[in-house]
């Protein structure tokens, strides 16, 4: 029987290229395997969707998306995740793994849900600042009928159109989302974690079960976050004439509210989360805000189950402790 001291069965000293090596794995598996579910999310927060475009849920989605676009359209601008998610992840566990001992102490680390809340805001400054920008592009490639050919061509056209700075455009709106996401997801994780596995040994099990709460309750909480960082990434609420990707505008562009509040398109490009918050509700009011809830939940479960599940296992395997292998 593990003692308190006995940190995830890992000792103080373990260097921290572990935790980065364990988090990258981790963070690209997480983030491959979930990648057609977030393709859907894309499209179901899409505040003017294209008719080709609006889908009955998750399943029908991918469904419609392999037959009419072709194959391997759900996993298209993958590998921009892939390449961002390694750094990202490493740089957010190792962040944190070390956070939470200073904040805490070896002996509580873990068990102290406002180090462990506190630790997740650190890492989460990290972590986004190498995904905003791969999130900006993964998500204009992830709309239907895409202006862009691939990663290159849609950095190429940011660049002479708009300026590579609008690839961090949602990075306020990023953070305000990801810091509370993080800390929640952090914090439930670690109280499942003291449920079901207080010695921190290695258990596959409480870590998929722990990754899965602590994913669809933090994600829940955020959606109206996600929605707004949606927005800004895709450019939905700008003008045809500046040239960024838009979804079936009408032909008059006034912002017309109406009753219901479905019918209006903003004229101006939001710009931050305030006119984001601002434009997203004129055009659905607060049933905007939780468009894409269901497939977000069920991207974050199995992706945060998958990650922690990951991340677990290869961090006890580079520690040379004992694994399920």
């Amino acid at each position: 029987m593990a003692t308190s001291d006995d940190y995830e069965s890992l000792p103080e000293s373990v260097h921290p290229s572990i935790h980065m090596a364990a988090g990258a794995l981790a963070g690209i598996g997480e983030h491959c395997v979930m990648y057609p579910v977030d393709v859907v999310k894309t499209r179901m927060q899409c505040m003017n969707p294209n008719p080709h475009a609006k889908y009955r849920g998750i399943s029908h989605a991918i469904r419609e998306m392999m037959a009419n676009e072709g194959i391997f359209r759900p996993v298209r601008g993958v590998h921009v995740v892939a390449l961002a998610a390694g750094p990202a992840h490493a740089l957010y566990f190792s962040c944190y793994e070390r956070m939470k001992i200073l904040l805490s102490g070896s002996s509580q680390a873990g068990h102290n849900p406002l180090a462990n809340g506190i630790a997740g805001c650190f890492a989460t400054l990290f972590h986004d600042a190498l995904m905003v920008p791969a999130d900006a592009i993964k998500q204009r490639l992830q709309i239907y009928a895409s202006p862009y050919s691939g990663a290159l061509d849609c950095l190429r056209k940011i660049r002479r159109g708009e300026g590579l700075s609008v690839l961090y455009r949602s990075y306020t709106t990023q953070l305000t989302m990801n810091i509370p996401f993080h800390s929640v997801h952090l914090i439930v994780y670690e109280l499942f974690q003291d449920e079901l596995n207080y010695s921190r040994l290695y258990d596959p099990l409480s870590h998929v079960i722990s990754g899965a709460g602590a994913g669809a309750i933090a994600s829940a909480i955020t959606t109206p976050l996600d929605v707004c960082k949606t927005l800004l990434n895709t450019q939905e609420c700008c003008l045809a004439s500046t040239g960024g990707p838009t979804c079936s505008l009408p032909n008059n562009p006034n912002i017309t509210p109406t009753t219901n509040g479905n019918t209006v398109l903003a004229t101006a490009e939001a710009r931050g989360l305030i006119s984001a918050v601002r434009v997203i509700y004129i055009q659905g009011g607060i049933a905007a805000f939780f468009k894409g809830l269901t497939p977000r939940v069920l991207y974050q479960m199995p992706s945060t189950a998958v990650a922690w599940s990951c991340y677990e296992f290869f961090k006890h395997f580079f520690a040379g402790k004992p694994t399920i292998l």
